[in-house]
């Protein structure tokens, strides 16, 4: 039915001397033909040639082409920090070893920042035997890989200020306070301010509402981020963790407590996604 309508809606304007709607129909014609790299530029080409879209147009369409492949288990996504504002990063759990160096050999040879999440020591240990990347630098308890160690000055005079709850929750919060820092932003960490204590949470409120992002890191009852989303007026990021007994549901009686929050203002992204977290406030500093 779309066809025939908007066939028809060509017709009237022809018919009222109208101009024709020639760039917003012919550039979605266009794009949903992009289905393969090597054809795709074809299409591309010819599509600017013969005035079917913009160079601009192009030019994003080009971009969203571009990745390597690296033999038959892994696509490098070279343009994701031009699209989306921060670089693609290497997710281990689930990858072998040698699945693990491959990628991240390849990534150092494009990328300004190479880093890898969720990787033991062990992997650890035997990613940096490979002679292109004894230099990295590992995190243990971020269980992060990367190929420089954080700067030495930030990039940027604004602070996240990363809180958890408890020493249990220290390897997420270390996770997020770690990407930040290897991306240019000043950390400040406020660990172990959970509930059960409320007065060490208080104590730390200055630096709290001076913050310009918060991320903040619970499990158990996952409490935390809605109390201090009454301490401040700054964006919160809540990160659920797996830590607690039984009927904490490995994460989910948090994750659910943080979702209902009374304190508007706080966002929560998925259990134990420490490196989201990060992510998410570096997008809301810049």
């Amino acid at each position: 039915m779309v066809l025939p309508k908007a066939c028809a809606v060509l017709a009237r304007r022809s018919a009222r001397g109208m101009p024709r709607l020639r760039t917003p129909i012919r550039t979605a014609m266009y794009s949903s033909q992009v289905d393969g790299q090597s054809s795709s530029l074809r299409k591309i080409f010819d599509a600017v040639a013969t005035g079917k879209v913009s160079v601009s147009k192009a030019m994003d369409d080009w971009n969203a082409l571009e990745y390597d492949v690296l033999e038959d288990f892994a696509k490098l996504d070279g343009q994701r920090a031009a699209r989306t504002g921060f670089p693609e990063v290497v997710y281990s759990e689930g990858k072998t070893t040698d699945q693990v160096t491959t990628i991240l050999v390849a990534m150092k040879k494009t990328n300004e920042i190479v880093l890898a999440t969720r990787v033991s020591a062990d992997v650890a240990a035997l990613v940096k035997a490979h002679a292109d990347l004894t230099d990295i630098h590992y995190f243990p308890t971020a269980r992060v890989l990367s190929l420089h160690p954080k700067p030495t000055t930030p990039a940027t005079s604004q602070v996240v200020c990363v809180l958890c709850a408890g020493t249990s929750d220290l390897p997420v919060a270390e996770e997020a306070a770690v990407t930040l820092e290897l991306a240019g932003v000043h950390v400040q960490r406020i660990y172990d301010v959970g509930v059960a204590g409320l007065h060490r949470l208080l104590r730390n409120r200055q630096a709290i509402q001076d913050a310009d992002a918060i991320i903040v890191v619970a499990g158990m009852d996952g409490a935390l981020p809605g109390v201090v989303g009454g301490l401040t007026s700054k964006p919160i990021v809540a990160v659920p963790t797996s830590v607690g007994y039984g009927a904490a549901f490995g994460g989910l009686a948090p994750l659910l407590t943080m979702l209902n929050a009374c304190s508007p203002g706080v966002g929560v992204v998925n259990i134990d996604n420490g490196f989201g977290a990060a992510v998410l406030a570096y997008r809301i500093l810049h």
